[in-house]
C-alpha cells in the first residue's frame, strides 16, 4: 500500500465522479459521506496516510455509524460509497486490493414495497382538467411515469428532441442512454401536451429546453415534480401508499410482470438497472393471489392440456 495522503486521494476522486458525469444530487452525496470518513480516519484513528490504513479501521468507522442508530439500508448505501471509492483507488493502481472487501455490508430485511393500483393511476391521471398548460403538463407527466417507470431525474431533463414517434431517449444513471417505447395511448397525451407547449412557451421567453417546464418555463425541480404527484394522490383520494416519482416505477415493473408479456432481463433495460438483481426487488410487490395467477397462467400442464385442445380441434 503506497504512501498517499488519503485527502488528497479524495479530492482526486470526487473531482474523477463530477468528470463522469454524476448528478448534482449524488455528487452532493458522495461528497459528505466520503469526508465525513477522512474526518473521521484523521481525528478518532489519527491516520492520514493510506498505507497506515486497514480494514479494521473502517469496521470501526460502521460500527460507530450503528451505535449511532443509522438503520441498516443507509449502513448499505455507505458500504457501496465507500467501496466505489476503493474500488476507483484500486483501477488507479494506489492499491492492489479493494479493502472494502473484507468490511462486511450490512444486511437489509426484505420488504414488501407497496405500489398503485390501476385504478388508483387512472384516478390521478383524470385528476387533471384539460384546461390549461399546466394542467395538460401534470396530466402527460403521471401518464408518462405511470406507461415508462421513469426516474425522477430523467423525465425532468427530458429534451424536445428526446421524444420520438414511438419512443423515448433516456439519458440515466452515470449517462448511460437507453430507449424506452411510447404506447398509443400515451402518444394521444403527449400529442395533446406538444399543442399547449407550443402556446406556452410563446407567452413565457426565454425559457429553458426542458421538454417539461414549471410555470416560469424553468426546469422542473426535483421537489416540483414530487409536489405534481402528491397533487394528484390528493386530487383521487389515494391512501395506503407513498405518493412519489419512484412508486411509479414499483407501478411500472410489477404491472408489466403481471402482464407476462416481459421477461425480467428485458425489464430490467427498460428501467436502467445496472443488474437484474435490483429490478428483482419489485417481484415483492406481487401479493399471493397475483403469484398463484401466474403460475397458473405458465404452468406447463396447463399449457400442455391448452395445446392438445387445440391439436384435436384442428383434426
Amino acid at each position: 500500500m503506497s504512501n498517499f495522503v488519503i485527502n488528497d486521494l479524495m479530492q482526486e476522486y470526487l473531482y474523477h465522479c463530477a468528470a463522469s458525469g454524476f448528478t448534482e444530487k449524488t455528487m452532493k452525496n458522495k461528497t459528505f459521506e466520503i469526508e465525513h470518513l477522512v474526518t473521521y480516519l484523521e481525528q478518532k484513528r489519527g491516520i492520514t496516510k493510506l498505507n497506515t490504513l486497514t480494514h479494521f479501521d473502517l469496521q470501526a468507522y460502521f460500527h460507530l455509524k450503528r451505535l449511532k442508530g443509522n438503520k441498516a439500508s443507509s449502513l448499505v448505501t455507505l458500504h457501496k460509497c465507500i467501496h466505489a471509492f476503493f474500488s476507483w483507488m484500486v483501477s488507479e493502481n494506489y492499491l492492489k486490493e479493494n479493502i472494502m472487501d473484507k468490511v462486511e455490508c450490512p444486511k437489509t430485511p426484505k420488504t414488501i414495497i407497496n405500489t398503485f393500483t390501476p385504478n388508483q393511476v387512472y384516478r390521478m391521471i383524470h385528476s387533471f382538467k384539460e384546461n390549461s398548460y399546466l394542467e395538460v403538463r401534470n396530466k402527460a407527466i403521471i401518464s408518462m411515469l405511470a406507461d415508462c417507470g421513469l426516474r425522477s431525474i430523467e423525465i425532468r431533463r427530458l429534451k424536445p428532441d428526446d421524444i420520438k414517434l414511438t419512443q423515448i431517449n433516456v439519458l440515466g444513471k452515470g449517462n448511460k442512454e437507453r430507449i424506452v417505447f411510447i404506447s398509443p395511448a400515451l402518444k394521444k397525451v403527449l400529442i395533446r401536451y406538444e399543442r399547449f407547449r407550443r402556446q406556452f412557451v410563446k407567452r413565457v421567453f426565454p425559457h429553458d429546453e426542458n421538454y417539461f417546464l414549471n410555470y416560469l418555463g424553468e426546469e422542473i425541480t426535483h421537489t416540483g415534480l414530487y409536489n405534481i404527484i402528491r397533487e394528484a394522490g390528493k386530487r383521487a383520494s389515494i391512501t395506503g401508499v407513498r405518493c412519489s416519482p419512484h412508486t411509479f416505477r414499483h407501478y411500472y415493473s410489477v404491472e408489466a410482470l403481471k402482464s407476462g408479456k416481459i421477461d425480467l432481463y428485458s425489464l430490467s433495460r427498460l428501467l436502467g438497472h445496472s443488474s437484474t438483481a435490483i429490478t428483482e426487488r419489485y417481484l415483492r410487490s406481487l401479493e399471493d393471489s397475483q403469484l398463484i395467477d401466474k403460475a397458473v397462467s405458465s404452468s406447463p400442464l396447463m399449457n400442455l392440456n391448452r395445446a392438445n385442445r387445440r391439436a384435436t380441434k384442428n383434426d
